[in-house]
């Protein structure tokens, strides 16, 4: 029986409240991940973070990301808690949040609950490298080599 592909976390349970820590009003530090069931013809796995609820989930305009991760070894299976770029597993590359730059960006709603999709592709292909790629790059890059999804959905209120 094939173990399925799924992305967990430490910190939060899927469709809980993520905690103060990873967010604006804390730390800022990315959640640790835990994912199991990547398929075996894997070669690179990527992961995108965002919110598309922004800026109001009432009426929302654009979805905010807060972390493109790509070429993540297959035999990886995990990235701890509040993980630094040189601790990142080897060749794993980073592409731009939508404030402008690598890493991690926490959640930071300006109103009400937002949800935080922590998405994970598992890929056909090792992707070439794509200059520190924004999502729609490296979606575009993907397209018809994605084997398999997992998701992770946690929630956040700023704050008042």
């Amino acid at each position: 029986m094939l173990t399925p592909f799924v992305l967990t976390s430490a910190s939060f349970q899927h469709e809980g409240l993520i905690p103060v820590r990873h967010t604006c009003d804390g730390d800022d530090i990315s959640p640790g991940l835990q994912w199991a069931g990547v398929p075996a013809d894997t070669r690179s796995l990527a992961l995108i973070v965002d919110d598309p609820d922004a800026p109001d989930p009432k009426a929302p305009v654009q979805t905010w990301v807060h972390w493109v991760l790509y070429n993540i070894p297959p035999q990886a299976r995990e990235l701890a808690e509040g993980v630094a770029a040189a601790s990142l597993p080897p060749g794993t590359l980073q592409g731009l949040n939508d404030w402008r730059r690598t890493g991690y960006g926490g959640p930071c709603p300006p109103v009400a609950c937002h949800r935080y999709f922590f998405k994970l592709f598992a890929l056909d292909i090792q992707l070439p490298k794509l200059n520190i790629p924004t999502k729609t790059v490296l979606w575009k890059a993907m397209q018809g080599h994605v084997l398999a999804s997992a998701e992770l959905i946690g929630l956040y209120q700023k704050r008042q």
